[in-house]
């Protein structure tokens, strides 16, 4: 009897890990990345390919994200938690309404950050450098100062 209610038991227990297995998955060699320009809301020059999910919309994602040399993100914030992870060269992060080298913070590979939802910061590089962003989407960015967002930019041009 008690052999029985320790196999029903670890039986009912083992269900709900079964239960979060994820219906897809996503395996992709470093060669099969597909690169694309950046959207609009960051400056130009960064490049971006979607790993998995689809940051536009509700529900989980992962981004990996080129920038050159130079690189700046002014001050901004996220109306969700952002996942950083370095994965070559040096990405500086700040907190703060002005982007301030001098108190930055620099990661490098295998670097990463944490910022909350709401957080003033900014971001820059000082060489080539490549991240990958992961969260919960909707993924946006709101710029602390208007003039800041290329997007802004992007249609006084028009």
């Amino acid at each position: 009897m008690r052999k029985t209610v320790l196999a029903a038991a670890l039986l009912l227990v083992s269900l709900p890990l079964g239960a979060l297995a994820m219906d897809e998955h996503a395996a992709v060699q470093p060669n099969a990345i597909k690169w694309g320009p950046a959207p609009p809301a960051l400056p130009p020059g960064a490049q971006l390919a979607v790993l998995a999910g689809d940051p536009g919309k509700d529900g989980v994602y992962t981004v990996r994200v080129k920038l050159p040399t130079g690189y700046k993100v002014p001050p901004h914030t996220h109306p969700t938690d952002e996942n950083v992870t370095v994965l070559s060269g040096a990405f500086h992060i700040g907190m703060g309404d002005q982007l301030d080298a001098k108190k930055g913070e620099t990661l490098k590979a295998g670097g990463f950050v944490h910022v909350a939802t709401g957080m003033h910061h900014y971001a820059w590089t000082s060489a080539p450098t490549v991240i990958q962003i992961h969260g919960m989407g909707p993924f946006a960015i709101n710029y602390l100062n208007p003039a800041d967002d290329p997007r802004n930019k992007s249609a006084a041009k028009q």
